[in-house]
């Protein structure tokens, strides 16, 4: 990407410099055309009626009529008057035009016949040269300074033109990371077990229990994959807010609480759900908002004790924004890495097997790509808080709320008005 942004300032530079270049040629060459027009102008006009006494300024006029030379009373530069071009023209009485390189100038040289005589004007153009010098000088700098700004702006442009490419190559390279990272440990386990069982079997001692855990082990990479895949897509494009599909995270809550209802029994977890009494619609991809729900409880699940307390708040806060907070009793975390843990592969302390995925930081990316915001309050020991807030489609509806408990899996509590 770097070397594609170079190249591309480096063209950039050498086409707007190629375009002064031209420019300047052309402007060049129209300011000599028209000394040069202007000098035999002056040159004619010298000839036909200027006097050797008289002639205009860096001019010499020289009258050869017969044998006699008037130089007129100005000293003439080195080398002139030109004797033979006089006599050679007094002869043939043919009209001449020469140029002489000298005394560090270009003198414009002019014989002619006038009447029974020989005329020859002589121009200085250094003060032409002069011009032309300077006119070279300055878009020699302006060339410079122009080649400076465009190399500078192909480079902005250079930068910005493949920013789309580099950026789908980041997000390619990032994905292969995150599958490698997080298949490698369950593969080696699916193909450690599998070596297991054949081995068993050829025992005859096949233990039911290791398909089981071979079973939930390739679950959990089809877990993974879905994770990737969804992290893939969302990178590659908002999330579909179609706020004519909205979706109901009251429902989403009700149905995660559901769904762990039997693990939390087991390590006798005590899960409470807060809804209101009517469905709390957000437009997003119901699947994806469904993993937000269901990975924040399990994350709470995971990292609170036996005994331990879950409560889980779905309500509008606003007519036009919702809230999913997410509050256990369990082993909390340091403040200082309420940011951290959504980065990607980062790990708590006590997560134990169950983080295989990518966890909180596909939580992110599904969270924000619905234009909502996510974070996480927590204190070691004291239990952890994820507080989800999204737009919600806007209806005016009075709330009425009603509170559940779930006990060893057994829902008790009565609706609150």
């Amino acid at each position: 990407m770097r070397r594609a942004r170079i190249r591309i300032g480096v063209l950039v530079g050498l086409t707007i410099s190629l375009l002064l270049a031209v420019a300047g040629g052309i402007a060049y060459a129209a300011l000599e055309r028209s000394q040069e027009t202007q000098i035999q102008r002056e040159l004619r006009w010298g000839a036909e009626h200027g006097s050797p006494s008289g002639p205009p300024g860096c001019n010499w006029i020289f009258v050869l009529d017969g044998a006699r030379l008037d130089t007129g009373s100005t000293p003439p530069p080195a080398g002139f008057p030109m004797t033979t071009e006089l006599q050679t023209v007094a002869a043939d009485r043919v009209a001449r035009s020469t140029t002489v390189k000298s005394n560090g100038t270009i003198y414009y040289v002019r014989t002619q016949p006038r009447g029974h005589a020989t005329v020859q004007a002589v121009f200085d153009a250094r003060y032409q040269l002069a011009d032309r010098r300077h006119l070279l000088w300055a878009f020699a700098l302006a060339a410079a300074v122009g080649l400076l700004a465009a190399v500078l702006t192909g480079l902005i442009v250079g930068r910005r033109a493949v920013a789309p490419l580099a950026e789908a190559l980041s997000r390619q390279h990032r994905f292969v990371a995150d599958a490698s990272h997080e298949l490698r440990t369950p593969i080696a386990q699916v193909h450690t077990r599998a070596q297991l069982l054949a081995r068993r079997a050829r025992q005859g001692a096949t233990d039911v229990r290791d398909l089981d855990r071979l079973v939930g082990t390739t679950r959990r990479l089809g877990e993974i994959v879905d994770e990737l895949l969804l992290s893939a897509r969302l990178g590659a494009a908002p999330a579909d807010l179609d706020p004519a599909s909205p979706v109901d995270l009251s429902g989403l809550a009700a149905a995660a609480v559901a769904a762990e209802a039997e693990r939390a029994a087991e390590r006798a977890i005590t899960i409470t759900l807060e809804t209101p009494g009517t469905p709390l619609r957000i437009p997003g991809i119901d699947s994806a908002l469904r993993r937000v729900v269901g990975e924040l409880l399990a994350n709470a699940l995971t990292h609170t004790p036996a005994g331990g307390r879950i409560a889980v708040t779905a309500r509008r806060i606003s007519r036009g924004q919702a809230e999913l907070v997410v509050a256990d009793t369990g082993n909390g975390f340091d403040p200082a890495d309420a940011h951290r843990i959504f980065d990607r592969f980062h790990r708590g302390p006590g997560a134990g097997d169950r983080r295989f995925g990518l966890g909180l930081a596909l939580l992110r990316e599904v969270v924000t790509s619905h234009h909502g915001t996510i974070e996480a309050n927590g204190h070691p020991g004291h239990g952890a808080t994820f507080t989800v807030r999204l737009p919600a489609v806007p209806q005016p509806v009075t709330p009425r709320a009603r509170r559940g408990d779930l006990r060893g899996g057994a829902r008790v509590g009565t609706d609150a008005g």
